[in-house]
């Protein structure tokens, strides 16, 4: 059976699209004896709006979409999921693009996006994580966002007039050397991430402070990136140990780092924690079912969503929001975290 449409609604009552518009929202006064035959219609055909219908009755699609870098990273995921719980309670569903990190499929989204009538756009990873971003990547952002409201999620356009939501990573990072330090260690690396990418340089630059204020030596070579995957983790971490000097406690830039960096120490032989630290960040799922179990800096994921979500709501309901908000993170101890160990100072 044929779905009905408000064309066959307007077509049989003999009046227009715009005057089934009325009824169904109740925007403008409708003679009474034509509203009668129009909602005698409806609810004879139980008629329900599908997503063309709504566009064309309340100028919105009910439709948010959603740019992530890469689905397999479980950190992405969970900001989803905070997001499609707070869009769904609205009656927003959202058109979800995977963009692989490559700027150009991200202008492809972007014009895909605003060809399906989106009524707003969350922005995650790739340009907007550059330490320099192109100036024409950036202002395709800025020329969207001025025909669609757009919040950009953990990274952001410098000088762009952007909206972001974001958790605080150099905090965060903080955290994470500030908690090996207390456990007694002195000799603390970094390791993983991609050098020109911000969340790279924020968090390097927080542990650099970090580690001074304690009084203790930065070591250029123990300061490794690379990339944001669990090889690169191994790779840093085979660099790590093949030097003559050790550190007993790492930092790494995520929890795929940390947990590729965890085994390769274990593959050599060592103990977590007793010879080695490492802690990770991010809090993805896997980091409490990993053995041993990883200590790790959460960025809320679930809330980055949320949050992303209602303030994008703000700007499509015409309110004003701030240009930038930002969360706190927190630090979860588990198992990979430990004091210091007579040995592990000795080697």
């Amino acid at each position: 059976m044929r779905q009905i449409t408000i064309y066959d609604i307007a077509r049989e009552a003999k009046v227009s699209v715009a005057t089934v518009s009325r009824v169904l929202n109740g925007s403008a006064p409708v003679r009474s004896s034509t509203r009668a035959k129009v909602e005698a219609l409806i609810q004879s055909y139980n008629f329900q709006p599908n997503g063309m219908a709504r566009s064309l009755l309340k100028k919105e699609t009910g439709l948010i979409g959603l740019i992530v870098p890469d689905l397999t990273n479980p950190f992405f995921p969970e900001v989803f999921a905070g997001a499609e719980g707070a869009a769904h309670q609205s009656g927003y569903t959202f058109l979800l693009s995977n963009s692989i990190g490559d700027y150009a499929r991200e202008s492809e989204y972007l014009q895909l996006m605003r060809e399906k009538r989106v009524d707003g756009i969350l922005f995650m990873g790739g340009r907007i994580n550059l330490k320099d971003c192109d100036p024409e990547l950036a202002q395709e952002l800025v020329q969207m966002a001025s025909h669609i409201p757009m919040v950009l999620v953990n990274g952001a356009i410098r000088n762009s007039g952007l909206v972001s939501v974001q958790t605080d990573e150099g905090a965060g990072t903080l955290l994470a050397v500030r908690h090996l330090i207390e456990l007694g260690h002195r000799e603390i690396a970094f390791l993983g991430g991609e050098s020109h990418m911000t969340t790279t340089a924020v968090k390097l630059r927080a542990f650099r402070k970090a580690i001074k204020e304690a009084g203790l030596a930065l070591r250029p070579e123990w300061e490794l990136t690379d990339s944001f995957s669990i090889d690169s983790g191994k790779r840093q971490m085979e660099r790590l140990l093949a030097l003559d000097s050790r550190p007993t406690g790492v930092v790494c830039v995520n929890d795929y780092n940390a947990i590729g960096a965890i085994k390769v120490a274990v593959g050599a032989g060592l103990r977590v924690p007793d010879d080695v630290s490492i802690v990770g960040f991010d809090d993805i799922p896997l980091a409490h079912d990993f053995i041993p179990e990883l200590t790790t800096v959460s960025q809320n994921a679930n809330e980055l969503g949320s949050t992303a979500v209602q303030v994008l709501q703000q700007m499509m309901s015409g309110e004003q929001v701030k240009k930038q908000y930002t969360l706190k993170p927190h630090l979860i101890v588990r198992q990979s975290s430990g004091q210091v160990s007579a040995r592990a100072l000795t080697e």
